[in-house]
């Protein structure tokens, strides 16, 4: 059983761009500029902008944080949009998830300038990704997609059986993987909650992207033997034997299925790492566009 390692897959990534970056810089180009807005105070969400700027500063990128209070209106948000949208020197910018109740999520992914869209969310990006025609890959699935093929995980005929139907992960990776590209050329089920005969589902897969929301829900006796499991999940879950009051569990059950798969991602170290590392690499590719023009 390999362990896919996404911390140091995700640190060779940032070394490469470092790498760029500093070419860039020998020859008077500007280097990236990442923004990321965050509406309120959510812990998740403060941790994980937190850890894009760190990156931002390691590798070398400009990085702007534009930090909201909850009772931020809708109006106020998409004011904010607007000035990332129009500043030249900002290539890329993101909007922190989950949104307060009284902002409409869609909306504001509707409202970014799909050309500064280095998520990955707007329609014009998922089209362009479904027509397989250059654009911003959503992190998480690109992230993926880089893991399988670093570690050349063979995916060209496979059974893949994507858990989970989300606009973030699910359909964008059932889209990915089943495309001629290098970590592609499968065959793509998708189940999720209204699915039947579910165990019968996973026992005939040869890779299985769980990212169904469900903690440990996957375990080893839905798995056949060598089968390649990605563990998009991530949970709290209390536990007082902890310094901090908890642990954190994925969708998969990794005990029981760890001792069937040829290829597993652990949580956290797993694909955490490489959903930042791919927001960098977008940003990378939308600066290197902004030159060009």
């Amino acid at each position: 059983m390999t362990i896919l390692d996404g911390k140091k897959v995700s640190n060779d990534i940032k070394d490469e761009i470092a790498e760029h970056v500093k070419s860039m810089v020998s020859k008077g180009e500007k280097v990236p500029h990442l923004a990321a807005i965050l509406v309120g105070s959510d812990g998740a969400s403060m941790t994980y902008v937190n850890a894009k700027v760190k990156a931002c500063e390691r590798i070398g990128f400009n990085s702007t944080l534009v930090e909201l209070p909850e009772y931020t209106s809708e109006e106020e948000l998409l004011e904010k949009i607007n000035d990332l949208n129009t500043d030249p020197n900002i290539d890329g910018f993101i909007v922190q998830l989950p949104l307060p109740d009284q902002i409409d999520e869609q909306k504001i992914l509707m409202a970014i300038e799909p050309d500064k869209d280095v998520d990955g969310f707007h329609p014009t990006n998922v089209g362009r990704m479904a027509l397989d025609l250059p654009t911003f890959l959503p992190a998480t699935p690109y992230g993926i997609m880089e893991l399988l093929e670093r570690y050349q995980v063979e995916t060209s005929g496979k059974n893949v059986v994507v858990m989970g139907r989300s606009h973030i992960v699910g359909r964008p990776m059932s889209i990915l993987m089943s495309q001629k590209r290098k970590a592609g050329d499968a065959t793509v089920t998708v189940v999720h909650s209204r699915s039947k005969n579910l165990k019968e589902v996973t026992k005939s897969a040869d890779i299985i992207v769980a990212a169904i929301g469900i903690s440990e829900f996957l375990t080893g006796d839905m798995v056949k033997e060598d089968v390649v499991v990605i563990d998009v999940g991530i949970t709290r879950i209390p536990d007082q034997t902890k310094k901090n009051g908890y642990r954190l569990a994925g969708d998969v059950e990794f005990e029981s299925v760890s001792k069937k798969a040829s290829y597993i991602t652990p949580v956290p170290g797993g694909v955490g790492p490489m959903t930042i590392a791919m927001l960098l690499k977008n940003t990378l590719l939308s600066r290197e566009r902004h030159n060009n023009k």
